[in-house]
């Protein structure tokens, strides 16, 4: 299962410092969580998405609704909380776990499969469908890609490039 958070932030004096927090105090915590196995930040290099995706595995939905998830990570925003904006929670079925996305490559998140991507190119897609929270986006495939061809899906509505902020930190358990 996948738990998504989406969000823009709206101060640019206090950006860098929330940015500092949620890398370094919050995806700790939260991965520390009982049931988070993967947890990674990306930033938006395209428009017409929120700027900020955090991308974790998880166990199981009630994972959330833990004593461990409410006291590791689970809403302490309070200090940014009035920044945040066009802020979106899913949680997606899926197989396996997301990959992990390194310096060098960018995450592609689209609404539907792509043939280019897929039959043309040779990349597979982690296939998402929307089961709880928002549940919009209803369904997502994630393709990690080299950003040297990044360049070729800017412009294409609906496919959303991201760059890691972060590496992925991983369940050690």
């Amino acid at each position: 299962m996948f738990y998504t958070v989406e969000c823009s932030y709206n101060d640019p004096d206090s950006e860098a410092e929330w940015n500092a927090f949620y890398s370094q105090q919050k995806l700790p915590a939260l991965i520390s969580v009982a049931g988070f196995t993967t947890s990674q930040r990306f930033r938006a290099i395209n428009s017409g998405c929120p700027v900020y995706l955090a991308i974790h595995t998880i166990k199981d939905a009630d994972i959330l609704n833990s004593d461990d998830y409410r006291l590791k990570g689970g809403g302490n925003f309070s200090r940014w909380q009035v920044c945040i904006t066009d802020w979106h929670r899913n949680l997606y079925e899926g197989k396996g776990i997301i990959p992990a996305v390194s310096a060098g490559e960018i995450l592609l998140l689209s609404a539907t499969p792509s043939g280019v991507l897929d039959k043309e190119l040779g990349y597979r897609g982690l296939e998402m469908h929307a089961v709880g929270l928002d549940k919009t986006p209803e369904h997502r495939v994630a393709y990690v890609l080299p950003v040297s061809i990044a360049s070729l899906f800017t412009e294409i509505p609906g496919m959303y490039l991201y760059e890691p902020l972060t590496m992925q930190l991983q369940d050690t358990e």
